[in-house]
């Protein structure tokens, strides 16, 4: 198996604050990264405390979203200068990873 290095981005959001489409447009049209999933929490909190969370009751659209993508090191270098408008600080983890490769 052959291993090439990308560098993986988790970015933490609310739906409510996500500004989402916005996020994945960008990611999709302009950056063109190798793909992007989307995960959809049903509950978690942050550095304010406050709980987000579903319930049957209450169809929240406020949940935790999870935006995780992987590239090249050095397009996500690049990349993440464009996302400093859209991810609010201490929101993104970024770490390096190895991805298969085709033979």
């Amino acid at each position: 198996m052959r291993l090439r290095p990308v560098t993986m981005v988790r970015i933490y959001l609310t739906e409510e604050k996500a500004h989402l489409s916005r996020l994945m447009k960008r990611l999709h049209d302009e950056e063109k990264v190798c793909g992007v999933t989307v995960f959809r929490g049903i509950a978690g909190f942050g550095k304010s405390g406050v709980m987000h969370s579903s319930a049957l009751l209450d169809m929240s659209l406020n949940l935790p979203v999870v935006v995780e993508f992987f590239d090249s090191p050095e397009r996500v270098e690049k990349i993440l200068e464009h996302l400093e408008s859209y991810v609010e600080p201490g929101h993104m983890v970024v770490w390096p990873a190895q991805v298969n490769m085709e033979a």
